[in-house]
């Protein structure tokens, strides 16, 4: 499944087919947010954060995959995140675009 966050596709023709969403919430656990809590105090990267995000974006783009795929589509162009935090300690990412099918 191509995904792009460009309009078009070069070389391809296709048809819209509408949106698509891939959603995750993730949290980490009571050792990563006393670390967290610790590194808060003397600045810096918080990796296990870091890490947390990175696997949200993916999970988000995995599941927007299954999503478009099981609407028919070719690819998905325009595709965004958005991210926002739901409590404390829990981030949900989301990966959305518009999924075509190619002509």
């Amino acid at each position: 499944m191509l995904v792009t966050t460009t309009e078009r596709i070069p070389g391809k023709e296709y048809e819209v087919i509408g949106e698509v969403f891939g959603l995750t919430t993730q949290s980490k656990n009571m050792f990563s947010d006393i670390g967290a809590s610790l590194k808060g105090l003397v600045g810096g990267e918080i990796k296990a954060y870091t890490n947390m995000l990175e696997e949200s974006r993916l999970k988000a783009v995995e599941r927007l995959k299954e999503n478009a795929k099981a609407m028919g589509a070719d690819a998905v162009v325009m595709m965004r995140y958005d991210s926002g935090s739901i409590m404390q300690d829990m981030q949900s990412v989301v990966a959305y675009g518009t999924a075509v099918r190619f002509i």
